[in-house]
């Protein structure tokens, strides 16, 4: 069937599909399967949601940041699309307690995504488009191969790429400027190793 006369799938047939496939988005009324994470892509999202979650998922008003949730492939509907972001994360502010739906309407306030050969183009075309008309503040994009950090900042005309990073780096990656991160345990590498790989 052509591009021209393909019929949009609905967000009911997509729920109801969804209810049986983990693994699945909905892309310009396309439904999507997202592929199993490779190794390193894994480590990249248990890396962040370890350092980045640790330090700022908590009550605000402590010794430490805090003030966040952060949630691991989590449905999100935005406008007519549903997507799983690898990790995202809202401030407590504006969702005063977790979400006990499984389809969440609230955009998050901070979304990364994290390359792998199949996903890429759509993590830097689709996604980044649709986050953007969404107005989530902060999209991060983490590429476990090319082992580099992009922090992308939303403007009135489109998302600025405000920092790049690559192992070996320390950073202060918005919105969690907070605290210097190393890219290295973003990544999901050894804490205690300190040098970039030859």
């Amino acid at each position: 069937m052509s591009t021209a006369t393909r019929r949009e799938v609905t967000i009911e047939e997509f729920l109801a599909k969804a209810e049986r496939e983990e693994r699945i988005e909905l892309i310009r009324g396309t439904i999507v399967e997202k592929a199993a994470p490779l190794p390193e892509h894994s480590l990249a999202q248990s890396g962040i949601d370890r350092h980045v979650g640790h330090l700022f998922a908590r009550r605000p008003g402590g010794r430490l940041p805090g003030g966040w949730w952060f949630f691991t492939e989590l449905d999100i509907r935005l406008g007519r699309e549903v997507y799983r972001p690898d990790i995202c994360g809202y401030r407590r502010e504006r969702m005063p307690e977790p979400p006990r739906s499984k389809l969440i309407e609230l955009p998050p306030d901070w979304v990364c995504e994290i390359l792998s050969p199949s996903n890429a183009d759509r993590d830097r075309v689709e996604k980044l488009e649709t986050y953007f008309k969404a107005g989530i503040p902060h999209y991060w994009i983490v590429d476990p191969a090319a082992g580099t950090l992009e922090v992308l900042r939303h403007t009135d005309l489109s998302y600025a790429l405000v920092l790049t990073a690559h192992r070996g780096q320390k950073v202060r990656a918005e919105p969690f400027d907070a605290v210097e991160l190393k890219v290295d345990e973003l990544l999901g590498g050894d804490p205690e190793d300190e040098s970039a790989p030859a």
